[in-house]
């Protein structure tokens, strides 16, 4: 599957290359990989989010921050990397 960032994710993505941590850009890299071979379970704790949020899957890239996404027919679409939800 095709992974597109939405213009808050590219700005999440932009500040953690600014920020210089590597493991976190690392760890994003990893998650995203593993999204694409299986969106719904696989490392970083996959969680379907609720309410408001129905339909759109969360991951830990860490203790503060987390991927939120949500898969599509032909792709995965990633809404946010920064916080824990939008």
């Amino acid at each position: 599957m095709e992974i597109e960032l939405t213009l808050i994710a590219v700005e999440d993505l932009n500040y953690f290359k600014k920020s210089g941590n590597q493991a976190i850009l690392k760890k994003i890299r990893t998650l995203l990989e593993s999204i694409q071979q299986t969106p719904f379970s696989g490392i970083g704790k996959p969680e379907a989010l609720k309410y408001e949020q129905a339909g759109n899957w969360s991951r830990r890239i860490n203790q503060e921050h987390r991927l939120i996404y949500e898969v599509q027919e032909s792709r995965i679409l990633v809404h946010s990397l920064r916080g824990h939800y939008l």
